[in-house]
């Protein structure tokens, strides 16, 4: 099985490739398309000469590698993607071929963290009109889209992976409530920039508090945000 996950980012979507990644049966992969996306669009990242040099930059290449042979002949394949780097000329017609599941999170958690690593970012930036648009291209080919929220799995984490391994129709691992302190071997070239509190985890954090505030200059993020997010939200979990 091959399990394109996709999500904005700032989304406890590096804790769900942990996740994945501590089964034995399930290969992993972080953010295939990152270099491809930052080749295309000239934009600059936080350690983009890294991530250049650490990627194959031709999206097609990716592409033939996520629908090839699972890495290290291992039975499941879990693909952590952002939606922000599906932009036009990265292909999308590979998506019929492997299990599409949508990660969301509260766009003010999504500003609020986002903003914290780098600075003003825009509803584009967020990935929310990409990932909806995902959403319904999976839909128009009479694929059933799997939605998990990231506020229901920080509630209860082994209710909400037991749903969605019995919806993408694989068997619940115990080993997917926890994983080792320290990053995983197939962490991207970015990781030491983003994900320092995963990597110093041992499993999902406990339950979110009330929604952070949202500064007044990303106010209009927010609001253009919430109206995509409510309305895959509908098809939740």
């Amino acid at each position: 099985m091959k399990i394109a996950m996709w999500s904005g980012p700032r989304n406890l979507s590096t804790a769900m490739m942990y996740a994945f990644g501590n089964r034995a049966d399930c290969a992993v992969v972080d953010e295939p398309f990152y270099a491809a996306y930052l080749a295309m669009t000239g934009l600059e990242h936080p350690m983009g000469k890294e991530i250049l040099a650490s990627q194959d930059q031709d999206p097609a290449n990716v592409v033939a590698d996520l629908v090839g042979p699972n890495p290290t002949g291992k039975p499941h394949f879990y693909q952590k993607h952002m939606t922000q780097h599906m932009i036009s000329g990265v292909p999308r017609d590979w998506m019929r071929e492997v299990t599409n599941v949508f990660l969301l999170r509260h766009p003010a958690r999504v500003i609020a963290s986002y903003a914290d690593k780098r600075e003003n970012p825009t509803l584009t930036d967020i990935g929310f009109p990409q990932q909806a648009e995902l959403m319904k291209l999976v839909s128009s080919w009479g694929q059933n889209p799997i939605v998990i929220d990231s506020h229901d799995i920080r509630d209860d984490p082994r209710l909400m992976l037991e749903k969605l391994c019995d919806a993408i129709g694989l068997g619940f691992d115990d080993a997917m409530l926890s994983w080792p302190k320290g990053g995983h071997k197939d962490d991207g070239a970015w990781a030491s920039h983003w994900y320092s509190a995963v990597w110093n985890s041992i499993g999902f954090a406990g339950a979110e508090g009330p929604l952070p505030e949202v500064p007044e200059n990303l106010q209009p993020v927010l609001q253009a945000a919430l109206p995509l997010y409510e309305e895959m939200k509908a098809h939740k979990l």
